[in-house]
């Protein structure tokens, strides 16, 4: 099975010289190989997000820059006692924020407000310190050789554009530390989720994205906004190979009770997501804000491969997420 898009297998400029979406950017990769060379001030978005899946344990790290401010944060949410600790800061003129062009090559780094992430990016893969108030990490998620990730670059016009990689399933080992006790990750248990972005953004917008990982499988699946670009951020992982999911999906769920379970369906996903916890943020800065839902939970149904196989998600634990931005 084949999508309609595009895709890219050679390295490529996100911008034109005068900063608008170079055309030769659109498509998608199994691979980073964009750079994204953004160019001036505001309405840029540049981010790392991060999120980890333990036995024990589920941990979400945001470093950004928004050009008029970084928003940063860590989350770590017990699965056991359901305690959450969480520390979110906002940085005027994301001052102290540093992002590299590349996905998976350089340092990225914020800090600010009792938030301090630090994300060394390399070929074998990205070591990631973080630390907040309560809360320390340090782990580090290999890249295993031929393993592939989801790139992406969505075109709502000219001068308004987003380039996501979503690398799911990545294994990941270290250590983390709360007020409680210190807690060792094992990668033979755990998995990594990145998503990788740069682009210049509407001031309005909404997305729904949903990533499960488990041994040997995982999904990234997203929606709303993307529609009707002609792109789509959808993907099975069946042992660490890409298969590219064009279709736009059909998502499902009750915005007066995300922990009903959610469905995502299409012509190659039937997906149903059953939360255990919600994590729902707000942020209103006067004329921007943002409002997420996202719920953590276990994935069932089946996704279709490229050769036409169904491939089954019974069990893949990870999270679907709505979030409203103004910004």
């Amino acid at each position: 099975m084949t999508t309609h898009e595009r895709e890219i297998t050679e390295p490529v400029d996100l911008c034109l010289p005068d900063g608008w979406l170079n055309p030769g950017a659109v498509g998608w990769t199994r691979r980073p190989l964009h750079r994204g060379n953004l160019r001036g001030w505001g309405r840029r978005k540049r981010w790392e997000y991060w999120g980890i899946v333990t036995p024990r344990h589920i941990i979400g790290l945001v470093a950004s820059s928004l050009d008029y401010a970084a928003v940063n944060g860590v989350y770590v949410l017990d699965r056991d006692t359901r305690v959450e600790t969480a520390r979110d800061v906002v940085v005027p003129l994301a001052r102290g924020a540093v992002f590299p062009d590349r996905s998976g090559a350089g340092t990225a780094s914020v800090r600010g407000g009792g938030v301090t992430i630090d994300i060394e990016q390399s070929a074998s893969g990205s070591a990631i310190r973080a630390m907040a108030p309560g809360v320390e990490l340090d782990v580090e998620v290999p890249l295993p050789e031929g393993h592939e990730s989801l790139g992406v670059v969505v075109p709502w016009g000219p001068n308004r554009f987003q380039y996501t990689v979503k690398d799911v399933g990545r294994p990941v080992r270290g250590r983390l530390r709360l007020e409680s006790a210190e807690f060792t990750i094992d990668e033979a248990e755990s998995f990594a989720v990145l998503d990788h972005g740069r682009g210049k953004w509407p001031y309005s917008i909404t997305w729904n994205w949903a990533a499960g990982s488990g041994p040997g499988r995982a999904i990234q699946l997203g929606g709303k906004w993307t529609d009707g670009t002609g792109s789509t951020e959808n993907g099975l992982f069946v042992g660490g190979r890409l298969h590219k999911i064009g279709d736009e999906l059909e998502w499902s769920y009750d915005r007066a009770d995300w922990l009903r379970p959610w469905r995502i369906s299409g012509p190659r996903v039937e997906v149903e997501f059953h939360p255990f916890h919600e994590k729902a943020a707000r942020t209103e800065l006067g004329l921007v804000g943002n409002e997420t839902h996202q719920c953590f939970g276990h994935f069932s149904g089946r996704a279709r491969a490229d050769d036409g196989a169904w491939v089954d998600l019974d069990g893949l634990t990870g999270w679907a997420e709505e979030a409203r931005n103004r910004w």
